[in-house]
């Protein structure tokens, strides 16, 4: 069992950066795959990064390359996503969640733990 909270969301300016942090709780985070998604109203819950579970791999939505890093610290059982140059379609709740090994992370069904979500907001 893993249990995730997401961080870090706000209002921020159109071009401001925002950094969100998921706390995982578990010995075992460090073997899980951890990505990202967000949800923006009325819209279906989207991809946005992953990455491995060494962190030596990462996986990006074409909208946000080039904008959001994901990384992890696996000592510290916490995955972040570094957002710059935010755009006021950033805006969304992101959540994170913990995958399954050997699956394709662009995938919603590709995640067995999911957090509460955070609230992140562009104004124009």
């Amino acid at each position: 069992q893993v249990q995730l909270v997401e961080s870090g969301g706000g209002l921020v300016q159109a071009g401001g950066s925002l950094r969100l942090s998921c706390a995982a709780s578990g010995r075992t985070f460090s073997s899980y795959p951890m990505g990202w998604f967000r949800q923006a109203p009325g819209k279906e819950r989207e991809f946005v990064s992953a990455i491995s579970w060494s962190g030596g791999i990462t996986y990006y939505q074409d909208s946000v390359k080039g904008r959001f890093t994901i990384s992890r610290d696996n000592a510290k059982n916490t995955v972040y996503l570094q957002m710059n140059s935010l755009k006021p379609e950033d805006t969304a709740v992101y959540y994170c969640a913990a995958g399954i090994r050997g699956r394709n992370l662009y995938l919603l069904g590709s995640y067995d733990y999911w957090g509460q979500g955070t609230q992140v907001t562009v104004s124009s």
